[in-house]
């Protein structure tokens, strides 16, 4: 409990300077340091062909966006096919296959993280640096951009109400630039928060060296293994990114429960408060830059009160549930931090889109596994960065539209009519969902050499499923009890990165251009308030039967039947 409140107390009492900071950031408003950073940034400018100061309109600025994402994809790509020709390579890393490369640039170019590989072993200290790590900096800012220039439609985008012609926008709204959005951030913010972290992390001993690493005799040596090499690399940084950009791809494939990378308590803590740290800064982000506190106090205290929610669940299912008084309850976790701490850690790393772990997930108890899974598929409890906010924003449209039915009246937001062409967008991402998770998960579970499962019966249900979520969630943590390093896993994880990634960001910054262009009414006694207590509750209760009803009947196939199984024992 300690550990609980600590790690909330310090994420909500950073968070607020943090949020306030990247507001005036995203505003592109005068900052001290500006000389020191604008001598950096305008090289970058110039490179991209690009005036700052030069709006976009939502098809340019997604297009933009799109294009970005495409070239990265194809530089790493090349990169992870290559890595055992290129320098930097002292554990001699061999090429990678083409499924497995593609499926992780596209993993980490969608900021999930899933990892199909063992970093330590498969990866190369410059494929990891300028692949992995690069990717792992630049991805949040791109979904941060995306957000900001989505809230900008929303509140009426940049010199939008000079541009209204009898009610309609004959201009594209503009919603910022896109190459600005992401330059400001990554240098001005995420490049020095990962600095500090980095050398945190360095002082209690997670290793940060480009040399390789040494050679030992083990303590139960036999003939078979006379010596073992403990592979090292500048690992630091890495954990410092993964963990603050709600990255979690690690540097060994065990990820942050290897003492290497997660050494301490204090480096326990430090990697557990980062998981949040961001995302809690970009819900404070909201009031200042939009300009109505309270819309910002309604998104935090929803997203606090279903985070609070679903860790209490997860450190109480960890000690209370049916594997409570067996033996097998510390399987798979570290002894050093404990089941409460790893319980923290897995409902934290599934609110948000980090996905790194101190234990493993597939050793955790079923309630414990449903709660995570739940987590994924509401996939706004803090969210990524940046896309958290966006699919929070999607429950928010979806939410007043349902309660303007509700009550009677014309749905609204912010005194802007939200309309069957919106409502239409809105249905095609809840139906997305569903429609790419189920299918999938039906097709490889019916063909049982395609799943490579480690568990029979309703723990292999819980497998599949749990990889598909994670991966159409932008996530990348696991029931690593999974044979996934397959063409066939490869490829179709590859399609739900791509399809939990792109629309959840590009539609609504869509709906919110739609928006803007419509003639602002004024508010009235008449309208609908969505800055309340009531309208979070019901908001709250959308997120629940959007999310988690539909998909009731795989979760009891998989978690709620095990965890009766095992109550029946």
């Amino acid at each position: 409990m300690t550990e609980f409140l600590l790690v909330f107390s310090l994420a909500i009492g950073l968070g607020w300077p943090l949020g306030r900071y990247l507001a005036t950031l995203m505003r592109g408003a005068s900052m001290p340091g500006d000389r020191v950073f604008l001598w950096l940034e305008r090289p970058l400018y110039a490179l991209l062909g690009t005036n700052p100061a030069c709006g976009m309109s939502w098809r340019g600025y997604a297009a933009a966006f799109l294009l970005s994402n495409l070239v990265l994809f194809g530089i790493v790509w090349i990169l992870l096919m290559t890595q055992g020709w290129l320098p930097l390579n002292p554990n001699g890393a061999p090429n990678m296959s083409w499924d497995l490369a593609l499926h992780t640039a596209v993993s980490f170019v969608t900021n999930t993280n899933q990892q199909h590989y063992s970093g330590q072993a498969q990866i190369s200290y410059l494929a990891h640096m300028m692949g992995i790590v690069g990717l792992q900096v630049i991805t949040p800012m791109m979904g941060l951009a995306v957000v900001v220039a989505t809230l900008r439609g929303l509140f009426g985008g940049r010199n939008v109400q000079e541009r209204l012609v009898d009610g309609m926008d004959r201009v594209p709204v503009d919603v910022g630039n896109y190459w600005a959005d992401v330059i400001r951030p990554t240098l001005r913010f995420m490049l020095p928060l990962c600095l500090v972290w980095s050398l945190l992390l360095t002082s209690q001993g997670v290793p940060a060296t480009l040399a390789g690493g040494p050679v030992v005799e083990p303590l139960d040596a036999t003939v078979e293994l006379k010596e073992q090499k403990i592979p090292l690399g500048p690992v630091s940084p890495m954990v410092a990114i993964k963990q603050l950009g709600t990255n979690g791809g690690g540097w060994y494939g065990p990820n942050s429960s290897v003492p290497l990378e997660n050494p301490t308590p204090l480096s326990n803590l430090l990697e557990t408060l980062a998981i949040v740290l961001v995302p809690v800064a970009v819900v404070f982000m909201v009031g200042s830059l939009t300009g109505r506190r309270r819309f910002g106090a309604l998104v935090f205290s929803t997203m606090l009160t279903m985070s609070v929610i679903s860790a209490g669940l997860a450190v109480w299912s960890e000690a209370y549930s049916s594997t409570a008084q067996d033996s097998a309850l510390m399987e798979g976790k570290e002894v050093r931090f404990g089941a409460a701490p790893s319980a923290l850690w897995a409902a934290l790393t599934t609110q948000t889109s980090n996905g790194s772990v101190n234990a493993m997930h597939d050793s955790l108890a079923p309630l414990t596994g449903l709660v995570t899974i739940s987590d994924m598929l509401i996939n706004a409890i803090w969210g990524g960065i940046g896309c958290g906010l966006q699919q929070f924003l999607t429950y928010l449209l979806l939410g007043v539209f349902l309660a303007g039915l509700m009550t009677g009246r014309t749905p609204e937001l912010f005194g802007r009519k939200i309309e069957a062409p919106e409502v239409k967008l809105l249905a095609v991402l809840v139906l997305l969902q569903p429609l790419a998770l189920l299918s999938l998960t039906a097709v490889t579970l019916s063909v049982p050499e395609l799943a490579g499962n480690s568990n029979p019966g309703f723990h292999a249900i819980s497998q599949v499923f749990y990889e598909y979520a994670s991966a159409f969630a932008n996530n990348g943590s696991g029931f690593e009890g999974l044979g996934d390093a397959t063409v066939w896993w490869n490829v179709s994880a590859t399609v739900l990165l791509i399809a939990g990634r792109y629309p959840a960001l590009i539609v609504p910054l869509a709906i919110a251009a739609m928006l803007a262009r419509k003639r602002q009414a004024p508010e009235s006694a008449g309208s609908l308030q969505i800055e309340t207590p009531t309208f979070a509750l019901t908001l709250i209760a959308v997120i629940v039967i959007l999310t988690l009803l539909q998909f009731m009947p795989v979760l009891v196939l998989g978690p709620i039947a095990e965890h009766l199984s095992l109550l029946a024992r």
